[in-house]
């Protein structure tokens, strides 16, 4: 077995990242608009796209006219209902599962997008797993170093992998959160990845920013997706969630997209390193 496998069967124990199908109510993925071309004839890579926040990305860059390569963990039905969306748009999907917390696994999902579309435009670091505690004695050192893996190491890892594919005019977006500008009592070991998350953002755009290549974050409030009733969060907490925003409810994943959009086109050729905040009115300075 290797360490990819363990990994999903890990995952599976905890229920995470869950499917999307077997959520009620189902998450909101359509693109609210026609496309108008803003991706034509881009390739774009997408981690964690086989539900949620992803899967509403990969939906709104196919619109727009981008082919959408698809990394996922293990949820192959998911992932192959986003393909599904990808081609009803007329554009080309292709799915990948395996662990992004596995530096071998990105260097290969890399190859293959490459080998398949013959370049790479725009990089979308969304995948992540969250589990809440309480109480920091309880978060085990094999959670803790898993919930690094996954959120910020598989951003370095696929970035790395990425970067020689990566000409002038290139994106990278990665998926940070609320709670790394207000904190999260339970989701200590995931506020502390999103934290990274948004350095590694702001010094990847100033590493990168001389080579025409643009990186910039987006920042979600709380989110209906498949990650919180799956495990991600506590029962208490669900049974309330989004309530705390100015608007009092949850967003939806296609609330989100439109953020990834923006900063992976040229709309936003004047942005780099910067956080966009859908989040539903929270006021966090970042």
């Amino acid at each position: 077995m290797t360490p990819s496998d363990n990994y999903e069967e890990m995952i599976r124990e905890d229920s995470l990242p869950g499917h999307e199908s077997r959520l009620e109510p189902k998450p909101e993925w359509e693109p609210r608009y026609p496309g108008s071309g803003r991706l034509a004839g881009k390739i774009a890579l997408v981690t964690g796209a086989d539900s949620g926040i992803g899967r509403a990305v990969a939906a709104l860059f196919a619109r727009e006219g981008a082919d959408v390569a698809i990394l996922y963990l293990c949820e192959h039905d998911d992932a192959e209902k986003t393909a599904q969306i990808v081609k009803a748009e007329g554009r080309q999907a292709l799915t990948i599962a395996g662990d992004i917390g596995d530096k071998a696994f990105c260097d290969d999902a890399v190859r293959q997008v490459i080998d398949r579309f013959g370049r790479l435009d725009i990089l979308v670091n969304n995948a992540g797993e969250q589990h809440p505690d309480q109480d920091i004695t309880a978060i085990t050192e094999e959670q803790l170093r898993r919930t690094f893996q996954t959120n910020i190491f598989g951003m370095f890892f696929l970035t790395q992998a990425a970067r020689p594919h990566l000409r002038r005019g290139a994106a990278i977006v990665n998926c940070t959160s609320v709670t790394m500008y207000q904190g999260s009592s339970e989701l200590l070991d995931y506020s502390s990845t999103k934290g990274a998350i948004t350095a590694f953002t702001r010094s990847l755009s100033e590493n990168l920013v001389k080579d025409g290549i643009r990186v910039n974050a987006v920042a979600p409030g709380p989110i209906w997706t498949p990650l919180n009733p799956s495990g991600g969060a506590s029962e208490e907490k669900l049974a309330h969630f989004g309530e705390s925003t100015p608007m009092g409810r949850p967003g939806q994943p296609n609330e989100v997209a439109p953020a990834f959009l923006f900063l992976a086109c040229e709309d936003a050729s004047y942005m780099s390193g910067q956080v966009l905040h859908p989040n539903g009115g929270m006021i966090v300075n970042g």
